[in-house]
Parts: C-alpha cells; sequence; structure tokens
C-alpha cells in the first residue's frame, strides 16, 4: 500500500456499492472532477465513500449525549481514507416542500432585509399613505377626546408582547404600582388573584391603567392616565373604546393602538415598533392575518366541482353533490322549484339568475321537503340556500375527520389571498418604506435588478452610518447568486418551485457567504440547467472556493468543467458491474491520452455525436401558439414543425419552462386529453387535430414510495410474475402471480408487508427506516423465495441491474422487450427493483421515457421533455438521442428543453427565447434550423452553435461514439 501525506485525500481499497476496490490520492485543496459513465461509480466514490466518511468522523467527534440524538452512521466499506478535511455535500436535491420557504429564506437575505427596514425603515400609514412621524401625548389625547361623548374607554399598557415565562415579577410590580386588572393572551385577570403562567408558551400581558367614559371634563385625567400607560410600556399604548349605540342595536367595540412613535396624524392610525419580526411572513406580528403568511388560500375551485357542465344534477354533474343522496336531492329540487328548472337541466343551460342562485346563493328562503330516514313522514324547510360555494365551506369547517377534509380539499385550489394579494404581510409591515419600495416590492426584483438597487440607494448620513454593514452583507450574498447564474430569480420565489439545479447553486452561493476554510466540498453536477454563457461563472465561483482554501470534489459531465479541473478522475469502463474502477486519473490532458477512457476520447475530440448533414422538414403541418403572456413571456408566438425535432432553448429564467410547460403542454392536453390542467395566458393555438395525443415525460418521481420501482413503473414485474407462477414448482404449490408480489398478502413477509424495511416514526424528527429483520430486507417469506428460475428467486430478479435482466430474460420476449427500452435510455445501470425514492429527476424522466417507447406508437404524438440528458454522460446521451430520433423518424414530433450543444446540434428546429432571464427574457430572439440560428448575433445559443459548427468543420473525421461493455 503505497504511503499518504499530507497534502492528499489518500482512498485505498473503496468498495461501495459497485466501487471495485478502488485506490486513489486526490490533491487537496484542488478542483478535483469525477467523470465517467452514468452508474459508473462517481457518486458512489464522492458521496457514499468520502462525504460518508468525512460525515461519520465528525459525529464521532462530538460528546456521546449529542450523538444519542443523531444516532449511528455505517462506516463506508473502504480500508483507509486519509487526509480528510470536514466534508460538506451539496447535491441536487430539491429544497424543502414548505411553502414558507423563499429564495430570499433560504439564503438569509430576506433576514437582513427585514432588519434593514426595522432600523430605516419609513414608516407610511397603511390607510391614506402619508408618512408616519411621532405622535405627542397631547396628539394622543386629542384624537380620544374627540371621540363621541359616552364612549366608554380602557386604557391599556402593553408590557409584555409575544415572550415566553411565567412574568410574575411584571404582575408583582403592577400591583405595587396600585394597578388592580390586566389583560392576559386576551382575558382580563385579577392582579389581586395569583396568575399562572405556563413558561414554555409566548405571552401578551397588558395592565388596565384606567376606565373612562368620554367627556369634556376627563382631559386632565385622561392626560394623567395615558402618560403613565406610555411611561409603563416604553411610549406604546392600546385603547379599547366602545360606543352604545342608540335604538336597541348592537353597540360597537374596536380596539386602537397608540404610539409616540409611529402614528397618523390624518387617520389616527398607529403602527407597531418597527422591528424585525413585523417583516417576517413566517411570524405573527408580521404575517398576514388572513392567509398567516402563505399569501394564498384553499379555495373551493368550480372547474374542480362541476368539470363538465353539459351533465345536469342528475347525471352527477356537481361531484360534491351527489345525486343519490336524498338530502342533496331535496336541497336542489327545492332550488330548483324556487327558480324553475329541473335536476335533469344541464348546468351550462341555466340562466344567469338560476346559475347565481345556485352558485351563491339565494336572499329569499326556499321551501323544500326531506324524507326522514326512518320512513315517518317528511322534514319540512324554509330557509335562504347558501350557493355552493358557502355551503361547501360550510362542509369543510365542520368537517370532524382528516379523512373527510381531504375528500373535499380535492375540490379544492390554492388562490392569491385577496386580504394581501399574496404580498403574505401585514398592512403595517407593507406601509414601510426604504430607497421609496416596500420589503414586498424589493423581493420582487430579480437578483440583477436588487444588485442594481442597492447599488443606486440613496440614504442620509445617519441612516448610511447605521445600514452600512446591513447592505455590505446584502450585496455581497446577492452577487453570489449572480456568480452562480442565478441574477434571474427573485426573493419571493417559492423555494418549492426551484429544479434541482437551481436548489443546488443557491446552497452554493450560501456556502461561499459563510467564508469557510478548510473544508471538503462536494457537489453533484452543479452545471444542471445552466445555459452555456453562465457556466463559466459558475466554474469562476468553483475556482474561488478553492482558491479559498478548499478542497472542491465535483460530479460532472459538462465539457467545459472537465477542461477546468485541476485533477480529473474518470471511472468506468462502463457502468454497473462493468465500472467501478479508475480507468484514468489526471489532468484534462492526460486523461485525454488514455485510450481506455471513453471522457479522454471525448475530449480529445475522437469520439463525437454527428451532427446530420441535413435537417427534417416536417410533414408540412405545425402547432401555432399566438400570444402567450403567462410570467414573464411577452406576447409570444410561436411555430412547431409536425414531424420534427424541436429543440426550445434560451438563458436560465429565459421563459422555456413556461412556454412549454405552463402553456402549450397543458393547453394541448386539454383539448385532445379531456384533462383540466390550470393553463398559462395564451391567445389561440392552431393545428391540434393534427397530432392525436401529447405526452409530458417530466422529471417527477414514478412513485412516492418505497414500493414504486422501475419494474412495477414500466410494467414487465407483471410479466415477471407471471413467468415464476407458471414454474412446475409454483404450479405444484398453488401459486399464482400474486404470490410474487409484494403488495399482496401470501408471498411477502407481513412483518414489513412487503416493504424490506420498517418505518419507525420519530416524530418531529424524519421517519428512520431499518432492514426488517424477518425477511432481510428480501420483501418475501421463505416459501415464495424458494421458486426458482434459472436458480434465481423473485428476490434476486428484483436486485438485477436492467443490463443483467436483459441477459437473464432474453428468451422472454414479452420481458426482454421492455428491458431493452430501459437499457437504450441509459438505465442499464439501475436495479429492477430499485426505490423510487431513490432515483434522480433524470432517471426517473428516462423510465417514463422508456415507458411511452415500450407502447405501440401512433406516429401523430407529441412527446414533450425538460432537459432529458441530466445526469448523463457523452456517452449515454448518445444513446438516448438515437431513442429521441427514432420517436421522430416514426412520424412523432419531440419538443425538448434543453441547454446541451451536442443535443441542440442535432435538432431540426430552434426556438431561442431570451435575450436574458427574468423580466428581460421572454422575448423570441432567433427561430429556424441551428445554422440559421448561429447566424443570429442578439442569440447567446447562437453564437455557442456557430462556434460548435465551425469546430466540427475543422475537426478529421471521428468515430461514433459508443458505449463500452
Amino acid at each position: 500500500m503505497a504511503p499518504v501525506t499530507g497534502e492528499k485525500i489518500s482512498i485505498r481499497g473503496a468498495r461501495e456499492h459497485n466501487l471495485q476496490n478502488v485506490d486513489i490520492d486526490l490533491p487537496r485543496n484542488k478542483l478535483v472532477v469525477l467523470s465517467g459513465l452514468s452508474g459508473s461509480g462517481k457518486s458512489s466514490l464522492a458521496f457514499d465513500t468520502l462525504f460518508a466518511e468525512g460525515q461519520r468522523r465528525y459525529m464521532e467527534s462530538l460528546s456521546s449525549y449529542a450523538r444519542q440524538f443523531l444516532g449511528t452512521m455505517d462506516k463506508p466499506d473502504v480500508d483507509l481514507i486519509e487526509g480528510l478535511s470536514p466534508a460538506i455535500s451539496i447535491e441536487q436535491k430539491s429544497t424543502n416542500k414548505n411553502p414558507r420557504s423563499t429564495v430570499g429564506t433560504i439564503t438569509e437575505i430576506y433576514d437582513y432585509y427585514r432588519l434593514l427596514f426595522a432600523r430605516i425603515g419609513h414608516a407610511h400609514c397603511p390607510n391614506c399613505g402619508r408618512e408616519i412621524a411621532e405622535q405627542s401625548i397631547d396628539q394622543i389625547i386629542d384624537t380620544m377626546m374627540s371621540w363621541p361623548e359616552g364612549t366608554k374607554v380602557q386604557i391599556l399598557s402593553p408590557v409584555v408582547r409575544g415572550k415566553k415565562g411565567e412574568h410574575q415579577k411584571v404582575f408583582e410590580d403592577a400591583r405595587k404600582a396600585g394597578f388592580a386588572r390586566a389583560r392576559v393572551d386576551g382575558v382580563m385577570a385579577d392582579l389581586e388573584d395569583t396568575v399562572k403562567l405556563d413558561k414554555q408558551k409566548k405571552h401578551t400581558i397588558e395592565i388596565v391603567v384606567d376606565r373612562i367614559i368620554i367627556s369634556p371634563s376627563v382631559r386632565k385625567r385622561l392626560a394623567d392616565s395615558v402618560e403613565t400607560a406610555l411611561k409603563s410600556s416604553n411610549g406604546t399604548i392600546i385603547v379599547t373604546k366602545k360606543n352604545d349605540a342608540a335604538g336597541g342595536e348592537a353597540s360597537s367595540e374596536s380596539e386602537v393602538f397608540f404610539s409616540q412613535k409611529n402614528a397618523c396624524p390624518s387617520c389616527g392610525i398607529s403602527i407597531p415598533e418597527l422591528q424585525p419580526r413585523l417583516f417576517s411572513f413566517n411570524n405573527p406580528f408580521g404575517a398576514c392575518p388572513e392567509c398567516t403568511g402563505l399569501g394564498e388560500k384553499m379555495e373551493f375551485d368550480l372547474n374542480l366541482m362541476i368539470p363538465d357542465e353539459s351533465k345536469s344534477f342528475d347525471e352527477w354533474a356537481i361531484l360534491p353533490y351527489n345525486p343519490s343522496s336524498a338530502w342533496n336531492t331535496a336541497r336542489i329540487q327545492g332550488l330548483a322549484d324556487a327558480y324553475k328548472f329541473t335536476l335533469s337541466t344541464p348546468i351550462e343551460k341555466l340562466t344567469k339568475k338560476q346559475r347565481d342562485a345556485l352558485l351563491y346563493g339565494t336572499k329569499d328562503a326556499i321551501h323544500w321537503e326531506y324524507e326522514k330516514q326512518s320512513g315517518e313522514g317528511y322534514s319540512v324547510y324554509d330557509q335562504a340556500w347558501p350557493g355552493l360555494f358557502d355551503d361547501m365551506k360550510r362542509r369543510y369547517t365542520e368537517a370532524w375527520g382528516d379523512q373527510m377534509k381531504t375528500n373535499l380539499e380535492k375540490y379544492m385550489a390554492h388562490r392569491e389571498c385577496a386580504a394581501c394579494r399574496g404580498k403574505r404581510l401585514r398592512p403595517e409591515a407593507l406601509g414601510v418604506t426604504v430607497g421609496g419600495k416596500n420589503i414586498w416590492e424589493i423581493t420582487e426584483l430579480s437578483v440583477l435588478d436588487s444588485i442594481d438597487f442597492f447599488d443606486k440607494i440613496r440614504l442620509t448620513n445617519s441612516e448610511s452610518e447605521i445600514a452600512s454593514q446591513v447592505l455590505k452583507e446584502i450585496r455581497s450574498r446577492l452577487r453570489f447568486l449572480k456568480n452562480v447564474g442565478l441574477d434571474y430569480l427573485t426573493l419571493e420565489r417559492a423555494a418549492e418551485t426551484l429544479s434541482g439545479g437551481e436548489a443546488q447553486r443557491i446552497r452554493l452561493a450560501t456556502q461561499i457567504g459563510s467564508a469557510l476554510v478548510g473544508v471538503m466540498y462536494i457537489l453533484d453536477e452543479p452545471s444542471i440547467g445552466l445555459h452555456q454563457r453562465d457556466n463559466q461563472k459558475l466554474i469562476d465561483t468553483l475556482t474561488y472556493l478553492r482558491d479559498a482554501g478548499n478542497t472542491v470534489i465535483v460530479v460532472e459531465h459538462d465539457e467545459q468543467t472537465l477542461r477546468t479541473a485541476d485533477y480529473l478522475v474518470d471511472l468506468g469502463p462502463a457502468a454497473g458491474v462493468h465500472g467501478g474502477r479508475v480507468v484514468a486519473a489526471g489532468t484534462p490532458e492526460q486523461v485525454s491520452r488514455v485510450a481506455e477512457s471513453v471522457t479522454g476520447q471525448y475530449l480529445a475530440g475522437k469520439l463525437r455525436m454527428a451532427i446530420p448533414a441535413k435537417r427534417r422538414g416536417g410533414n408540412g403541418s405545425c402547432i401555432e401558439l399566438t400570444g402567450a403572456t403567462e410570467h414573464n413571456l411577452k406576447n409570444v408566438s410561436v411555430k412547431i414543425p409536425l414531424g420534427t425535432f424541436t429543440c426550445i432553448t434560451g438563458v436560465s429564467g429565459s421563459g422555456k419552462s413556461t412556454l412549454l410547460s405552463d402553456v402549450l403542454y397543458p393547453a394541448l392536453s386539454n383539448k385532445l386529453m379531456r384533462t383540466k390542467y390550470s393553463v398559462g395566458k395564451f391567445e389561440k393555438i392552431e393545428g391540434v387535430s393534427n397530432i392525436d395525443k401529447v405526452i409530458n415525460i417530466d422529471q417527477s418521481p414514478i412513485g412516492r414510495t418505497p414500493r414504486s420501482n422501475p419494474a412495477t413503473y414500466v410494467g414487465l414485474f407483471s410479466g415477471i410474475r407471471d413467468l415464476f407462477a407458471s414454474l412446475p414448482e409454483a404450479k405444484a404449490r398453488g401459486y399464482g402471480p400474486g404470490r410474487f408480489s409484494f403488495n399482496v398478502k401470501g408471498g411477502r413477509c407481513e412483518n414489513c408487508q412487503g416493504a424490506g424495511t420498517i418505518v419507525i416514526e420519530m416524530n418531529f424528527l424524519p421517519d428512520v427506516y431499518i432492514q426488517c429483520d424477518v425477511c432481510g430486507g428480501k420483501r418475501f417469506n421463505k416459501e415464495t423465495l424458494d421458486v426458482t428460475y434459472k436458480g434465481k428467486n423473485i428476490n434476486d430478479v428484483l436486485n438485477m441491474t436492467i443490463e443483467e435482466a436483459c441477459d437473464f430474460f432474453a428468451g422472454i420476449p414479452h420481458v426482454a422487450r421492455k428491458l431493452e427500452t430501459l437499457k437504450s435510455v441509459g438505465l442499464g445501470y439501475i436495479q429492477l427493483g430499485q426505490s423510487a425514492l431513490t432515483l434522480s429527476g433524470g432517471e426517473a424522466q428516462r423510465v417514463k421515457l422508456a415507458t411511452e417507447l415500450a407502447r405501440t406508437s401512433t406516429g401523430k404524438t407529441m412527446y414533450i421533455l425538460d432537459e432529458p440528458t441530466t445526469g448523463l454522460h457523452f456517452a449515454d446521451v448518445m444513446l438516448l438521442m438515437e431513442v429521441i430520433q427514432r420517436l421522430v423518424d416514426a412520424g412523432n414530433t419531440v419538443i425538448m428543453i434543453e441547454h446541451n450543444l451536442d443535443v441542440i446540434c442535432q435538432a431540426d428546429w430552434i426556438i431561442d427565447l431570451g435575450p436574458e432571464g427574468g423580466f428581460r427574457g421572454g422575448n423570441i430572439i432567433a427561430k429556424g434550423t441551428p445554422e440559421e440560428v448561429a447566424e443570429v448575433k442578439q442569440s447567446y445559443t447562437g453564437s455557442y452553435i456557430k462556434e460548435m459548427l465551425e469546430r466540427e468543420k475543422l475537426r478529421p473525421a471521428a468515430k461514433k461514439s459508443a458505449r463500452k461493455k
């Protein structure tokens, strides 16, 4: 075994997953890139060996008390690792799905915004917009004296607001000062009694200073009480006022907040003291009280309640109202009798008056009779019909179980909050400005525009002095986001809408902001989703981390990143059991001279994807979309030639996904497939009759549970179960296909119910999965596993890779055909029974593509894909493109969002959006063949295509790339 030194990370005998006893020395404080075919062992080396060992050693350094909460980590299957630094993993996981998380909150920039607004914000009246100045005691008294004579007022001094503790000293001090009552958490309490509070909960305590009835003679007493209250609570008081109305009507009661610092002289409206929590939508003091800071509410949606208006009530047009229910029928029959329609009238045939009554209710009472369930007569009702919407709200409010609420939520959709209009904050917070904008307006700016705003902001000398450090942090963090190619994002964008690549680069920018030194960063394909124009910025960021004194290890396929590496390690030579070895290691130049390295051959230009000599012209028909204006699209109109391979290109944030996924796909699907998708704004779409179906192959998971796997999704597992059930041993035992299913009782292990793992719920922590100790993770019981085919039982088959299964089932045509489609899209390395939860977005997308390939094509299908080359090596991209071209050769149409230049140059037609991201994008910059787009000077994509086409002309004839076995 070679000796190790302090300047290297030395790995000896790494055998995790498919790694085959790997020995490798990686230089410290350098940019190290791991390359190789998909499934060759890159992630196993980077994440499952290096990072896992780094994490394990860190946890071992903690106290035994801390470790009991974190559990233990298994040691990776490796003999030795030396020279390891503290490890930080930045993976492609999308950020948490919490609807309260935004780009601003996860980057912590919003925290600095809140601090900035609390320190130098200018408060404005939420009612009239006038800037709020200090309010003197005289102004407070004048306001109260202007109220109608006889108004009963109660002056409260808020001494504690939303703080944990028992606060016994507060009560004691109040008693000593002569006060008799206090309002504690909204409830009046007598201070003579002992008030006990839960110290673990937040409490609000307001001392009752005085109770007065307004009259001309009370001014002096009022002044004394107000002054006393202001002193007790640091310049703020709450006054409850009650007017006894005349004529027996109910009296009106309201609450007014006064402050010596923040109150409108015109409206008398005061706002709370400017604190960071006032600007947090995750804190009740700042959040919009209507939507609790979410910016949206779940509302009942008419399209979900009545999806088909050509049906009548009798035909179950109103889905939440089953016509077989006597109660529902009686109520709607009463409405129909009153408004002269029948229950067999289609909803679309109702007059406006009838429709409004059905949906929004009646003012007058209507009569209906309901036969009692006992059959003993009728119950008679005379009351107003509330309308579908209000009736559904009542049903939802009164629902007593989660299942009932879940059933009703099927008819609900997210709607912008009417109170805050999606801005998440209460009016008082939105009335505070810095540089002429409130905090929401600043978060609406893109990162690029935010940088411009804070660079040009004008402040007074005192404001500049107060805010200098905060502004420095804001500007630096915004620039970090810009440097990783995310200058088009807005800080109010929900974290759950970010792609895996965007989320990873946000975490990368956050790490730069932390300014750590001596760390080992491990990244998983950070270039995913990046246009070539932005790629250099990302590489500059990686080299910045390296130059700061860190080791940066990157799993990557991007050619530009590979060529920038200080040290390149190529794993292979193929995937799965055929990979797991170091094929080449050294500088990119050294690797390019290794003939056995597929990556090296690509870098040397000896392997490449041939650019077609001729582009398809299509079948003469097209889909024409006119006037798309969703999100940042600026009245975009496009023609997509059918029977071609079309690429949608453009810099990140230019509107590609909006055009394809938010407008074109749902518009086509609703017309062709009778779906009810929400469609982005556009004027019209023509040529739909030229295709018979549209299929969106996206990167969403193929399943949400560990039971979902490629074999079940593609549909080949049923064929395998049929095969096992037909074996003599199975027939002798009377086993049918269900015996070999882990979802059905009989053949599965009942201890884990066929999951292979036991879930341990950790309450507020994530669930923990442990291997079932009865079946040992094999999912099936012993009797089922006794049945074998070619020496393999059903569990052995599920543990096979796709490539192994292709050889194993070569003699079973209906199984082999589906396996070959999975292999053809570059998935030969994944296991048949691999949990859907462990598949990346790109892998899930290719499983879906394989499923479509296994079906019989009509030749008139449109396939829509969003960056299917995600996570693929050059050679795997070649295999995928052969599949795509085969689909188009069969007469189908493929539309793809893509940044990979090798793929873009394969396209028959390109639609390039831009010129920039965010609101600076949304225009069509170029359209045509790659050769035509290459001549458009305004197109960033075109310039890179031109460079590639010219480089292609200068290259000697190269051999076509192929995956090694």
